[in-house]
C-alpha cells in the first residue's frame, strides 16, 4: 500500500510545468514551478512545517504552545497545517488588504486571525508586525515565528525547493526567476543554486510601493519609495534578515495593474489558475524578455493558487474599479483569434447536399458557405437541408449549386460585434470575413455568443 501517515508528508515535490503561449516569442526554454500542487495550495507549506519542526528542535515551542505569527495568509496556512498534525494553536495577525478567501481558511483549520490596517509604519503599535509581537510577549508558552527574520524560512527553500529544481531540469536551469517578500524563497533557493553552479542568473520580481528594488541597487533605505499597493504577498517596507542581496543579480518592478492582468493571462492561455503574485512575476519575466538566448531554461516560481483571489483579480468589479480592466470592443479579428476552428469549410457547387451535411455533422457546424475558388457563390444550412429533404428525399443527391441559398455577406476585419449582429438572423446565419493575409474566415452565430459571453 502507498501513502502518507499526514498531511505535511505531502509537501514539496512539486512540478515542472512548461509556459507555452505567453513566452512563445522568447528565446528560451520557461517552466513553471507550480507551488499550488501543496496540500495548502502555495509554496509558504514549506516554510510552516521547517519553521514549527525547528522551533521543537530548540525548544522554543513546547506541547500545547501558541504559534503567533503575521502573514498574508499563505504563511499562516503552512503553519495552520503544521499544527493541526502536531496539536498547536494559532494567532495570525494580518493586513485588511488580504482576501477575505485567505482569512476564511484560516479560520476553518482553528485558527484565530487579527485584521490590522495596512498602510501604517512596522513600528506603528497597529501594524501587523507589532501585534504579532505584543501577543507572544503576554501570551504564555507562545512563540513567534517571524517569517521574516527567522532563517528556517529561507533553509527550507534551501533544502527542498532548490534542490528539486536542480535535479528537476538535471542541472540545466540558467536563470531563476521569483516575486520577493520575505526573502525566504528568492534566497533560500538562490543560495542553492549558485552554489551548484555560480553563473546561474537570479532575478527577483518587486512590485512598486516596496523599498526591495532600491535598496538592492543602491544600499539605500530610502522611505520615500515605500507607497501602498494592492498586490498581496510579496514587497516590503523594511529589509527582513533572510536577505543577503549580493545572491540576486537584478530586481525588476512590476506595477498592481500589470500584475493583476497577467494573473488572469497565465489562466486563460496556460491553463495555470494562480495567486496575483503568480502574475506579477510571469510580468516581469516578459519585461526582462531581452535577457534570454534560446538554450536558456528558466525556472519560475508560481506561488499559490487562484482560488484565494476570486473576488480579487478574478472579479471583473474588482478589475474595474481599480481602472485594470478596461471593458474590451470585440471586433471580427478578436472573435476570429478565439474560434477553434480558423481554417474556412465550406462547400463546393458541385458537391451533394448529403455530402455538405457530412461536413457539418463530422465538424458540429450547422452552416457551409458555398465557394467556388475565391467566389462566394451562395449558402447552405441544416435549416435548408431539412426543408429540402421534406420535399423531396431525392434532393440528398442533388448538387449544392443548384439548393443553395443566398451567400452570407462579407464585413470587415474591424467590424464590431454590433456591426456583426445586424447581419444575423433567422434567415442569415453568419457573415464572411477577409483577413489582412487574404485568407477568408466565418464567423457564425455562435461565435458571436461565445465572445460576449
Amino acid at each position: 500500500m502507498q501513502y502518507f501517515n499526514n498531511i505535511v508528508e505531502t509537501i514539496g515535490r512539486t512540478p515542472l510545468v512548461k509556459i507555452n503561449k505567453i513566452t512563445k516569442d522568447v528565446p528560451g526554454l520557461f517552466l513553471a514551478k507550480v507551488e499550488y500542487f501543496n496540500p495548502g495550495n502555495s509554496i509558504k507549506d514549506r516554510i510552516g512545517i521547517k519553521m514549527v519542526e525547528d522551533a521543537e528542535r530548540d525548544g522554543r515551542l513546547k506541547p500545547g504552545g501558541t504559534i503567533i505569527e503575521c502573514t498574508s495568509g499563505n504563511t499562516g496556512m503552512g503553519l495552520a497545517l503544521a499544527s493541526v498534525i502536531k496539536g498547536y494553536k494559532c494567532i495570525f495577525t494580518t493586513t485588511d488588504k488580504q482576501s477575505k478567501q485567505k482569512l476564511d481558511i484560516l479560520r476553518s483549520l482553528g485558527a484565530e486571525v487579527i485584521v490590522c490596517p495596512t498602510n501604517v509604519e512596522p513600528e506603528d503599535p497597529r501594524s501587523y508586525y507589532s501585534i504579532a509581537k505584543r501577543l507572544a510577549k503576554e501570551i504564555p508558552n507562545s512563540v513567534h515565528m517571524n517569517q521574516y527574520d527567522n532563517l528556517s524560512n529561507r533553509a527550507a527553500h534551501y533544502e527542498t525547493t532548490g534542490p528539486e529544481i536542480w535535479e528537476q531540469t538535471e542541472g540545466k536551469v540558467t536563470h531563476y526567476v521569483t516575486t520577493i517578500g520575505t526573502g525566504g524563497t528568492v534566497m533560500g533557493v538562490a543560495m542553492y543554486l549558485k552554489e551548484k553552479n555560480p553563473n546561474v542568473k537570479v532575478y527577483g520580481i518587486d512590485v512598486y510601493g516596496s523599498l526591495l528594488k532600491k535598496f538592492h541597487d543602491t544600499g539605500e533605505l530610502d522611505d520615500k519609495e515605500v507607497y501602498p499597493y494592492v498586490t498581496e504577498g510579496i514587497g516590503e517596507d523594511f529589509i527582513p534578515q533572510n536577505y543577503d542581496m549580493k545572491y540576486i543579480d537584478h530586481i525588476e518592478q512590476v506595477t498592481d495593474k500589470d500584475g493583476a492582468i497577467m494573473a488572469r493571462k497565465l489562466a486563460r492561455e496556460e491553463g495555470l489558475f494562480c495567486g496575483y503574485s503568480a502574475g506579477t512575476v510571469m510580468q516581469g519575466l516578459m519585461q526582462l524578455k531581452d535577457k534570454f538566448k534560446k538554450d536558456d531554461v528558466v525556472v519560475i516560481i508560481l506561488h499559490d493558487h487562484g482560488s484565494r483571489y476570486l473576488a480579487k483579480i478574478y472579479n471583473d468589479d474588482w478589475m474595474r474599479e481599480r481602472g485594470f480592466l478596461v471593458d474590451e470592443i470585440i471586433t471580427a479579428k478578436t472573435i476570429i483569434e478565439r474560434k477553434q476552428i480558423r481554417e474556412l469549410v465550406f462547400a463546393d457547387p458541385k458537391e451533394t447536399v448529403v455530402s455538405a451535411f457530412r461536413k457539418m455533422k463530422d465538424l458540429h457546424i450547422t452552416q457551409l458557405p458555398v465557394m467556388d475558388g475565391a467566389n462566394n457563390n451562395g449558402s447552405i444550412t441544416e435549416h435548408q437541408i431539412l426543408q429540402l429533404l421534406m420535399d423531396n428525399p431525392y434532393h440528398r443527391d442533388e448538387e449544392v449549386g443548384k439548393v443553395m441559398g443566398k451567400p452570407f455577406p462579407f464585413v470587415a476585419i474591424t467590424s464590431t460585434a454590433a456591426d456583426i449582429s445586424k447581419h444575423i438572423s433567422k434567415e442569415n446565419t453568419a457573415v464572411l470575413v477577409k483577413a489582412n493575409s487574404g485568407s477568408i474566415n466565418i464567423i457564425t452565430e455562435f461565435d458571436l455568443i461565445e465572445a460576449m459571453a
